[in-house]
């Protein structure tokens, strides 16, 4: 069943960055709960960006006038005018998606061994059509498609999930119960659940920010605990309901495990037991490089698109189809 986007343009900026028409809010592009407070909010894009402004993320070294020769079998929809000629410019510098010297509009007019190059032309289109600038897009591009990315391992053996186990997209969250754009982001992540049952599968790593959240902790077990008895999905919701001030003290998170049915003595035994488990997600994070929430991992390697679900769906499918 086809998704449809209301996207609304808009041009505003967050610590430099551009928010994409798709989600007016910081979570798209560096919104997070940071793990040090004095930390400038930054995954990644700032440094990229000033890359990019030089001229050297992504790009292929092109000399001339820009080759506006259509591509074909691409549409470019809304792109017209000077965003037609940027969509052009780009295409003929950035780099191929498959590692090649060359550019990505001679991967995808002459190179068939390169599978990624139709996904990459949409790339950057869909980017053009959420008023990226050419800076921003060859970010974004360029973080898409960094080669030199290692891929990191997690022990998710007990991690609550969805999805099934063999599925050939794997996620994996660290988040805090506490972190506002982890709340933001939660409905995203269960659209892109819905809209691609049976290809993926999820994973939810706990990562409380105490020095900035003193009862996410509680969360996170009250969350595991309710895992282990078979209600994580209904205490993950509740504990995510969306107010003022959290409410997760011991005594609240209890209250919610009475509210849920479960049995209060064997709850509590089982959220002691999740401070260990706790502590394991908290030490896989810290050796991955995590530090702010929502993170989000695909296929073992750190995703860094903009967190909503029509970027997050693009690398899912351009995935499976190259992985067919």
């Amino acid at each position: 069943m086809a998704v449809h986007y209301n996207l609304q343009v808009s041009n505003a900026r967050i610590s430099g960055h551009f928010v994409l028409a798709v989600l007016c809010a910081p979570l798209l592009l560096g919104g997070a709960c940071e793990k040090t407070a004095n930390k400038p909010n930054d995954t990644g894009a700032m440094n990229a960006l000033d890359h990019a402004s030089a001229g050297t993320a992504g790009s292929a070294t092109v000399e001339g006038p820009v080759d506006t020769t259509p591509l074909s079998g691409v549409e470019l929809g809304k792109l017209e005018g000077e965003k037609a000629q940027l969509f052009y410019k780009l295409i003929g510098s950035v780099k191929s998606p498959c590692g090649k010297a060359h550019s990505l509009r001679t991967s995808y007019t002459s190179d068939t061994s390169c599978k990624r190059a139709p996904f990459a032309v949409r790339y950057v289109i869909a980017l053009l059509e959420d008023e990226a600038s050419e800076a921003d897009t060859r970010t974004e591009y360029g973080k898409k498609y960094d080669n030199a990315v290692k891929p990191v391992k997690f022990n998710v053996s007990k991690a609550p999930h969805v999805g099934t186990d063999d599925a050939p997209i794997r996620f994996v969250e660290f988040y805090d119960y506490e972190c506002p754009h982890c709340q933001r982001f939660k409905p995203m992540m269960e659209q892109v659940v819905s809209d691609k049952a049976g290809q993926i599968s999820v994973y939810f790593m706990m990562f409380p920010i105490e020095s900035r959240h003193p009862a996410s902790r509680n969360a996170a077990q009250a969350a595991l605990a309710a895992n282990q008895l078979g209600k994580f999905k209904e205490m993950h919701d509740k504990l995510f309901e969306e107010t003022t001030l959290p409410r997760h003290s011991h005594e609240d998170v209890v209250g919610y495990a009475k509210e849920l049915g479960l049995d209060v003595g064997k709850f509590e035994k089982a959220y002691d037991d999740a401070s260990a488990q706790v502590t394991s997600d908290l030490k896989q994070g810290d050796a991955a490089g995590v530090d702010s929430t929502p993170t989000l991992f695909f296929n073992d390697r750190k995703y860094e698109g903009p967190m909503h679900p029509k970027y997050i769906e693009m690398w899912i499918d351009e995935e499976t189809a190259v992985n067919r």
